[in-house]
């Protein structure tokens, strides 16, 4: 009896390959957007330079400002410690701004949504890069206001007590309300997608309308006042500056936990419109 040998079929040759090749690459996932945008936020030259100019101008303003503060003043030495903020909160927007617009300013935003489609990551990536980044340059600008007050507070100024009801709380929250205007730009930056118009309405928002109002004081210009991003300074006032800056408002008393909602509110408000306008309209 004869019989009919089978002959193995030959595999494909493309098959052979790709058994024998390299692992498939992994899909867009998170970690690598964020670790993306870390390396974007830290390969441009001007964003290290722009940390150190925020730590100088903490430093050198609660220096200044601690030579004319007296203990008699009704200052405290948390207040000498923390005024370089007045200053240093530029910085944080300007930050902010940078990462915020940095993809439409360089022409990557079509690649950038093109590789991450569902855009929301990339935002998401950003929120965290910039709360690292600016947390930890306010916790350098605070360590470098606090060395360069030394000398002020051990003179006529008044000594950094944390036994002083809010004072602990004052040095923490330099870092976070600073974090808290960071996300702010960044807010306005991926809404308004231009540095310059990112960071006018920052300056306006924190810094002019409450000046401004500042002097016209009155119910309807101290609610206001009380309703702006920059009622988050609050958290960098001690106890008793939060209740004598109550008791001469003639609009809403916040106190010191409604000073922080109320910038946390700008926060999510902002990021939200950003997000929908990433979401709904096209990226150039």
């Amino acid at each position: 009896m004869t019989g009919t040998v089978a002959t193995p079929t030959p595999r494909p040759r493309a098959t052979a390959r790709a058994s024998r090749g390299a692992p498939a690459r992994p899909g867009v996932t998170f970690p690598r957007v964020l670790a993306a945008e870390w390396t974007k936020l830290t390969s441009v030259a001007s964003n290290p330079w722009l940390a150190l100019g925020t730590i100088a101008a903490a430093a050198l303003t609660a220096y200044g400002l601690g030579i004319f503060v007296r203990t008699a003043d009704g200052r405290s030495g948390s207040w000498v410690v923390v005024s370089g903020f007045l200053f240093a909160q530029l910085g944080f927007l300007v930050l902010g701004a940078a990462v915020g617009t940095s993809e439409h300013t360089t022409g990557t935003a079509r690649v950038t949504f093109t590789a991450v489609p569902r855009r929301f990551p990339v935002l998401g990536a950003q929120v965290v890069v910039t709360s690292v980044a600016a947390a930890v340059t306010a916790t350098l600008a605070l360590g470098a206001s606090y060395l360069a007050t030394i000398g002020p507070r051990a003179g006529e100024a008044p000594a950094l007590d944390l036994t002083v009801p809010g004072t602990t709380r004052v040095l923490v929250c330099f870092v976070v309300v600073g974090a808290a205007l960071a996300l702010l730009g960044l807010g306005l930056g991926a809404l308004l997608r231009r540095p310059a118009d990112a960071i006018v309405t920052g300056v306006v928002l924190v810094f002019l309308l409450d000046f401004f109002l500042q002097g016209v004081p009155g119910r309807v210009t101290d609610t206001v006042r009380a309703l702006l991003p920059s009622a988050g300074r609050r958290l960098l006032e001690d106890d008793a500056a939060v209740a004598a800056a109550d008791a001469a408002t003639q609009g809403l008393q916040l106190g010191v936990g409604g000073g922080g909602a109320v910038v946390g509110v700008w926060v999510v408000v902002v990021l939200a419109a950003a997000a929908y306008r990433l979401r709904r309209h096209d990226v150039r």
